[in-house]
């Protein structure tokens, strides 16, 4: 259980900065992925919307977001020595407060206070989670976005609204981000739990408005009075987390309806039937740009043996058999796979051959594996099992390459982050390379060398 002071130095941003946590990948969520979508936004306490998600909030209502914010406490007992407040006049103050830095940040946003106690939500979780069921109330599951405090943020409240939104939205399908407030004060840059999380770029006008928003919580920013007990909870270097030109959150997609590799057989057979080339892949100066990236990613000049798995139509296919002296493109598509083989008939030691992944898989051992835009149509058990596979089938040494969009993937549990990322923490291999923009990330992993 982590257990911390707000009087304690912690964490230094100057640190943070050093840590890398600012090349973490962007949230896959564009203007118009944002407009289409219901965000429900949780605080325990006034403040924790603005340090957190302020400049998201500004984003979304720039982008014309419905958001339904639920505020859970009025933050009564942030300052319990206070000999010039009481907690009733301390919750006034910070109500007003709150008010005013959410209608600065997103003012069509709609706001409940739900009078909980605070320090005590772990008694009112029920509460809570009906709260959140109402807001979400006549929308899919693929509309929703819920955006909580992290739940393993260390402050018992905060760690308490986390988890129920996580749960609801566990069982429900929905999408939910969670904001990291006191992590940055406690945990240390070597904790790995942030390698997985996501940023939010903020421009120059959401930083401001986030600005603005922090600055309206004064009872947090500054003191109530000269007098011991009335002292400023959020010091200056505390702020300073809160002050940088992105904010970060922990990225939970939707999975509702999620379909498995079974399913994906059924519905490419059917988009192939009706398109031969539904993705563009042969037009699309977007595909054909991926695939000289992807081709130039690749460390070795030639290998012995190589396998794309989900070749589709066999366009990346044929440019990777001619780097290598044995090739095998896989598909669980009989249609895209006709294609494949039509493509690849130039090369006598190439070949496509039908395998619904993971369940089935070729013999054989391999110097190169592909993995391309193929990860997220797998269920988590599924990709689990994929990446044993290829532990099992790549030779030491030899290249794994993954390449995948990293927009939102209706109708799959999966997306660009969570696959890549699974991938990493799976195998433990090193990564040789690694790409990434607002579109797709490509990256390459080695498999340990074990020769002597």
């Amino acid at each position: 259980m982590v257990t911390f002071s707000h009087t304690d130095t912690g964490t230094s941003e100057q640190e943070w900065a050093a840590s890398g946590v600012a090349a973490l990948p962007e949230l896959p969520l564009d203007t118009a992925e944002l407009a289409a979508r219901k965000f429900v936004v949780l605080a325990a306490h006034p403040d924790d919307e603005s340090l957190g998600a302020g400049g998201f909030l500004a984003r979304l209502h720039a982008a014309g977001a419905a958001v339904d914010m639920i505020l859970c406490t009025a933050g009564e007992a942030s300052h319990p020595d206070s000999p010039t407040t009481t907690p009733e006049q301390l919750a006034a103050v910070r109500l007003t407060e709150f008010d005013t830095a959410l209608s600065g940040l997103a003012p069509s946003a709609t706001w409940r206070f739900l009078e909980l106690p605070d320090g005590r939500l772990a008694a009112n979780a029920d509460r809570i989670a009906a709260a959140i069921s109402e807001s979400i109330a006549g929308r899919t599951a693929e509309e929703i976005v819920i955006v909580a405090p992290y739940r393993s943020d260390g402050h018992t409240d905060h760690d308490t609204l986390g988890t129920v939104a996580a749960d609801v939205a566990s069982k429900g399908g929905y999408g939910l981000l969670e904001y990291p407030i006191w992590y940055w004060l406690w945990a240390g840059t070597g904790d790995a739990t942030w390698n997985g999380w996501v940023r939010v770029p903020l421009s120059q006008e959401e930083q401001q408005a986030k600005a603005k928003a922090m600055h309206a919580h004064a009872s947090q920013t500054e003191p109530l009075s000269g007098q011991p007990g009335d002292e400023t909870l959020l010091s200056e270097t505390f702020l300073e987390h809160f002050e940088r030109p992105w904010e970060t959150f922990a990225w939970h997609p939707s999975t509702a309806g999620s379909n498995s590799a079974a399913d994906a057989e059924r519905i490419f057979d059917e988009v192939h039937s009706r398109d031969e080339d539904p993705w563009s892949y042969t037009t699309s100066w977007y595909e054909r740009r991926k695939r000289a990236l992807t081709l130039a990613a690749l460390p070795e000049e030639s290998y012995e043996s190589g396998l794309e798995l989900g070749c589709s139509i066999g366009t990346l296919s044929e440019e990777l058999a001619q780097r290598c002296r044995k090739f095998l493109g896989v598909d669980a598509s009989s249609a895209a796979l006709a294609q494949a083989a039509e493509r690849l008939a130039n090369y006598p030691s190439a070949e496509a051959k039908h395998l619904t992944m993971p369940h089935e898989w070729p013999d054989g051992r391999f110097d190169l594996v592909v993995l391309s835009e193929t990860g997220y149509y797998l269920s988590r058990e599924e990709l689990t099992e994929l990446l044993t596979r290829i532990q099992a089938s790549t030779t030491p040494g030899g290249t794994l390459l993954l390449c995948h969009w990293r927009h939102p993937i209706s109708g799959w549990e999966l997306d660009a982050e969570s696959v890549h990322t699974m991938a990493r923490t799976h195998l433990g291999w090193p990564t040789h390379g690694l790409y990434q923009e607002k579109d797709f990330m490509l990256e390459v992993f080695t498999a340990p060398d074990t020769s002597p």
